[in-house]
């Protein structure tokens, strides 16, 4: 159920309160429901009943008590509470709960894209003498903020001298360039790595040096080929492939995912809700570690639900199943889909 349709429905119950005799007041054209503020609950908030409590000559707790049974058992509205002054909190249910479309919303795909840099080219300039971290989030930049809309020019530029305000735009390997476009120039100075990490391997470099945040020294050991708890990595593509296994084995007990409500869950649809935000602050920010330290935090929220996805034992799968099965698979396309962006595989078999 989208806004607009919760909107009609909340209508329709000062509609229905009304023809009751409940409320003697004029039925309003237009219902305003939006997330929950604070202390609020629930997947969507309105203030009708404070909007109509002085034309009914009545407090907007009373008025909302008045609602509140017109509202409970309509298709798609599984509870609704009162909080505060007089907000009606309402929980969505089954195909029409935020879960739900969440859900769907990731599994259409480009999920976290945006427009916050619609159109702008951003130059990127990493500076000569060459520096490798520099160049690894570089590259990974050019694809988180095409995310945004946004289109990365790298360049190389001598370090700025104290009596020239800006980098000098040098050559990339295709030939001269020039800063252009409404953004300013952003000189990539990441601390070096103390070591070469390549013997670390490709997926494993990058991490170490994305991971950081760009004023922190990267750590370039064996702990990131590690598998176990203690290597953020490993979680984050074990997480990715444990999703893939749960399609697999569900599968061949014949079933599939359907969105549907997870109670329980809040932290990781708390995280797969904050990943659009962590695209885009990763992209605006020039700072692909927002992003990776944002997989691990989704990572390690599926991983402490993941055992509740299959059937145990005798039992038959459930909408609780098939709704926890798509929520997990919602999760593995943002984990893979954010370690592409970051130029890490995301193997389905780990």
């Amino acid at each position: 159920m989208t806004p607009v349709e919760l909107s009609r429905t909340v209508l329709r119950a000062v509609r229905r309160a009304v023809d009751a005799g409940e409320l003697s007041v004029a039925v309003p054209v237009r219902a305003v429901v939006a997330p929950p503020g604070p202390g609020g609950c629930g997947d969507y908030a309105t203030n009708i009943a404070l909007q109509l409590a002085r034309p009914a000559g009545r407090s907007a707790v009373q008025v909302a008590e008045i609602l509140r049974p017109h509202l409970v058992g309509t298709d798609g509205v599984a509870d609704v509470a009162i909080t505060g002054p007089g907000f009606l909190n309402i929980r969505l249910g089954g195909a029409d709960s935020a879960v739900a479309s969440l859900v769907r919303e990731i599994g259409r795909g480009s999920y976290g894209h945006g427009d916050a840099l619609d159109g702008q080219v951003v130059p990127l300039l990493i500076p000569i003498p060459y520096d490798l971290r520099a160049e690894v989030v570089a590259d990974a930049l050019v694809r988180i903020i095409a995310t945004q809309g946004g289109r990365a020019l790298v360049q190389y530029a001598e370090p700025p001298r104290t009596d020239v305000a800006t980098p000098t735009a040098t050559t990339t390997p295709t030939g001269p360039t020039t800063p252009t476009g409404p953004t300013t120039p952003v000189t990539l100075r990441p601390v070096p790595a103390p070591e070469d990490p390549t013997s670390l391997g490709p997926d494993a470099a990058r991490w170490a040096l994305l991971h950081p945040a760009g004023h922190d020294r990267p750590r370039i050991d064996g702990g990131h080929l590690l598998q176990r708890e203690s290597n953020p990595l490993y979680r984050v593509r074990y997480a990715n492939a444990r999703t893939r296994a749960l399609t697999r084995n569900a599968a061949a007990l014949g079933f599939t995912g359907t969105p549907g409500d997870v109670p329980g869950a809040d932290e990781l649809l708390g995280a797969l809700a904050e990943y659009p935000r962590a695209l885009r602050v990763a992209a605006t920010h020039r700072a692909p570690d927002r992003l990776a330290r944002h997989l691990v935090t989704t990572a390690d929220a599926f991983l402490a639900l993941q055992h509740l996805v299959l059937p145990l034992g005798d039992e038959k799968p459930s909408a609780a199943h098939r709704a926890r099965l798509a929520l997990a698979e919602a999760t593995g396309t943002v984990l893979a889909g954010g370690l592409s962006l970051l130029g890490i595989s995301a193997p389905d078999y780990l």
